[in-house]
């Protein structure tokens, strides 16, 4: 996800939405987060009473009396704190995945409900570290914060039973535990801003990686791995910056710690010893305020609890941010009943201060075959992203049978419009699957019939396992795929179907089969196709020519071929030659 030009009021914002994610997540998995607090009191408690029971065999070693009852004491103290430690680490690892877990799903969950568009905008490898990293991150805020705040009760217990051995310790010990407390504060706040840099980096990293995998093949092909490790490490000066920059924060703070706390407790002991050598102290008391005076100063223990707590503030704006995306709203109405009419009502979409269609009216007849022509950039694709929703206009409004896609509801929606794409991806178990990927109900009959149709039931029934063959294992071709991609679409009998150059990747005689099926197989229904052959333009009851994001022209392919631009189209693509250009439509079945 590409970095965005600073806003400090957005960037307050953020992180005010990134602390109330982390504060939901401490209220999620309840069962498991009592039991951690549980134990860490217990833990606690047993270490608030150690000292004390340290003290009584002291003391009674010194009258010559058998410390039995101190020693059983002791004992039950180190067993319960032991079995408090093993419950608390089992139950804050079920805490952790619970909580992490149910941040992936609400993630994963608005990732998939995203505009198109705004999906595209966000490199895949920076998502992907949001959705397994950032959200490993914060998903132990919950864990972290019963343990800093047992921790805190540890400390506060340490003082209070300094007070009770002697007013002038515990003076002693709050005289000098505000500087600390100080220290802590400025080095947490530092560290902070340094993990928002370093995840930065981080991310920026991993999306360069994502980027160049998908396009491996290219750097193979040209030979440009050098050129290519060069961009993808171009963050790492970054990112090894803001690594040192955390250690030198951490070496600058903990120096300073590390010289202030044997200060405190030197004057500590030396107030308990005085009172020792005055007849107030007995000599186990000055042990017990030794023991408290290092629990009282636990709460310089909590640094690191603290720097994870900052690490997850950061992990929760990052994901704060992608949850700030916004998701189209969702329609409740029905779609109407009808043919299949398509409308675009004054559509114009804005990416990035260009307008890939602009001002488009059009409409598609119920039952046709509607063929989108255009060069490279034209707007074809986003036109065919438009007539199912799966991006959203600016401005206008893009209708199903008079009814806007807006107002209607998602489920209902898929169901009345198929896409074909020109690089389908096969999600699902096994081929069978994929082809009724969304529609779990629909039987093994009507995928080969589907298959049929597509051409592809020949191809698959050569695989040694079928339409089990694994889907993400399945050795076919790119025009194989394209035909899979199809028969997806053709399972589905939706009202309207959407091919976007979903048979580029055919060859002239499949696609003629292809074409037959698109005429005679889908008679009725309604087509949009995205087409870069003359052939199909040729087949199409209507064919709209785009250029520069508007309809330049609209008519049949005959009547549009007098034109020289027109024919100059699928010129460029060795589609026609000029002998063809008289007379290029076959009669139409």
């Amino acid at each position: 996800m590409p970095d965005p030009v600073p806003d400090p009021s957005r960037e307050r914002e953020t992180r005010k939405h990134g602390d109330r994610l982390l504060v939901s997540l401490a209220r999620g998995p309840r069962a498991p987060l009592a039991v951690v607090a549980a134990a860490s009191l217990a833990s606690s408690a047993a270490v608030l009473v150690l000292p004390a029971v340290l003290a009584s065999a002291v003391d009674e070693a010194l009258t010559g009396r058998e410390p039995r009852t101190a020693t059983v004491c002791l004992i039950l103290v180190l067993a319960l704190t032991a079995c408090a430690e093993i419950a608390g680490m089992l139950a804050g690892a079920a805490a952790t995945a619970s909580a992490t877990s149910s941040l992936r799903v609400r993630l994963t969950a608005h990732l998939l409900s995203l505009d198109i568009a705004e999906t595209r905008r966000s490199p895949t490898g920076e998502l992907v570290n949001r959705l397994v990293g950032n959200t490993a991150t914060a998903g132990r805020v919950p864990v972290t914060l019963v343990g800093i705040a047992t921790g805190l009760v540890t400390s506060v217990g340490g003082v209070v039973a300094l007070f009770v051995i002697d007013w002038r310790v515990g003076l002693t010990f709050v005289a000098g535990a505000p500087a600390a407390v100080a220290l802590i504060r400025v080095f947490v706040e530092r560290v902070s801003d340094l993990y928002d840099d370093y995840q930065g980096a981080q991310g920026r990293l991993a999306a360069r990686l994502t980027d160049a995998l998908a396009g491996i093949r290219t750097v193979r092909a040209s030979g440009s791995a050098d050129r290519e490790i060069t961009r993808i490490l171009a963050p790492l000066p970054e990112l090894s910056g803001s690594g040192h920059a955390l250690w030198r924060a951490q070496a600058r703070s903990v120096w300073k710690i590390a010289l202030l706390l044997p200060l405190i407790e030197v004057a500590v002991l030396g107030a308990a010893g005085l009172g020792v050598a005055d007849g107030r102290l007995e000599p186990g008391q000055l042990l017990a305020a030794a023991g408290y005076t290092a629990l009282g100063l636990s709460f310089v223990d909590q640094t690191d609890a603290l720097m994870a707590l900052a690490h997850s503030r950061s992990a929760a704006r990052r994901i704060c941010e992608v949850l700030g995306l916004p998701v189209p709203s969702a329609g409740t109405r029905p779609p109407p009943e009808g043919p299949g009419a398509l409308s675009f009502r004054g559509v114009t979409v804005v990416r990035e201060n260009t307008a890939p269609v602009e001002d488009v009216d059009l409409e598609v007849p119920a039952g046709s075959l509607t063929a989108v022509v255009g060069r490279s950039g034209a707007g074809k694709s986003t036109l065919a992203l438009l007539a199912g929703r799966l991006t959203d206009p600016d401005r206008g409004e893009v209708l199903l049978d008079g009814r806007p896609l807006r107002e209607i509801d998602p489920d209902a929606l898929r169901a009345a419009v198929a896409y074909a794409f020109e690089r389908p991806v096969l999600l699902g178990g096994d081929l069978a699957e994929a082809v009724s990927y969304g529609l779990p109900a629909v039987d093994r009959e009507a995928v080969r019939e589907a298959a049929r149709a597509a051409h592809v039931d020949d191809v698959i029934g050569r695989l040694p396992e079928g339409y089990g063959t694994p889907a993400d294992a399945a050795p076919l071709s790119g025009g194989e795929l394209q035909r899979l991609g199809l028969a997806r679409a053709l399972v589905r009998r939706a009202r309207l179907t959407v091919l976007d150059d979903a048979t580029s990747g055919l060859d002239t005689a499949t696609e003629a089969q292809v074409t037959r099926t698109l005429l005679e197989g889908m008679r009725g229904r309604t087509r949009l196709v995205v087409a870069h052959r003359v052939a199909t333009a040729a087949r199409a009851d209507l064919v709209v020519w785009m250029e520069d994001g508007r309809i330049r022209a609209r008519g049949t392919h005959r009547g549009l071929w007098r034109d020289p631009d027109y024919r100059a189209l699928f010129a460029a693509a060795g589609e026609a030659s000029p002998q063809d250009q008289e007379d290029p439509c076959p009669a139409r079945p």
